[in-house]
């Protein structure tokens, strides 16, 4: 077997989640099975970013505890890293949009390495806020990473958007 020169490091969240309008309990977040649809078509290894203590399952308390991370620049303790991202040409970096960018878990994520002459391909799960500021947000944690355009998946439609995210992996262009 050969190692994949790419990695899929993504952050998400399973439990209550909001989709389409209504609180829902997820066995299997969005990002996830975002994460999930990337490797079946590319084989890259898989990263699931975590933090050591987890967000509230509850959706309120979760959204909440992610703002006021946000507000004060958190940088969460993760559970563990990668033991290098040496090996790896392309990073796809999934997560959630929480409050227009990506959650706080992902900037201790994309500190803890140099992702100098890496490319950086994002992709993130919302509910109708697409990418954000998180691309910007990626640039300026990575100065010396290409980052490519993003792929923004709805949510509670990412189970069946296999065909938008291979056009993504084969343009670099998500397309609509």
């Amino acid at each position: 077997m050969t190692v994949s020169d790419s990695l899929i490091a993504f952050y998400s969240r399973a439990a209550e989640n909001y989709r389409n309008g209504e609180l829902k309990i997820l066995d299997i977040g969005n990002t996830e099975a975002a994460a999930g649809i990337l490797k079946n078509l590319t084989g890259a290894e898989l990263f699931k970013i975590e933090q050591r203590q987890p967000y509230s399952t509850s959706y309120n308390e979760c959204i909440a505890e992610a703002q006021s991370d946000q507000q004060r620049n958190a940088r969460p303790a993760l559970k563990a890293y990668p033991e290098s991202i040496e090996p790896y040409r392309l990073i796809y970096l999934g997560f959630p949009n929480y409050w227009g960018t990506m959650p706080m878990a992902v900037f201790t994520f994309l500190e803890h390495f140099d992702f100098s002459g890496k490319t950086i391909r994002p992709f993130c799960t919302h509910e109708g806020s697409g990418m954000g500021n998180s691309e910007e947000d990626i640039r300026r944690l990575c100065p010396g990473a290409t980052v490519e355009q993003g792929l923004s998946l709805h949510g509670s439609s990412v189970w069946r958007a296999g065909k938008e995210v291979e056009r993504w992996i084969k343009t670099g262009n998500p397309g609509k």
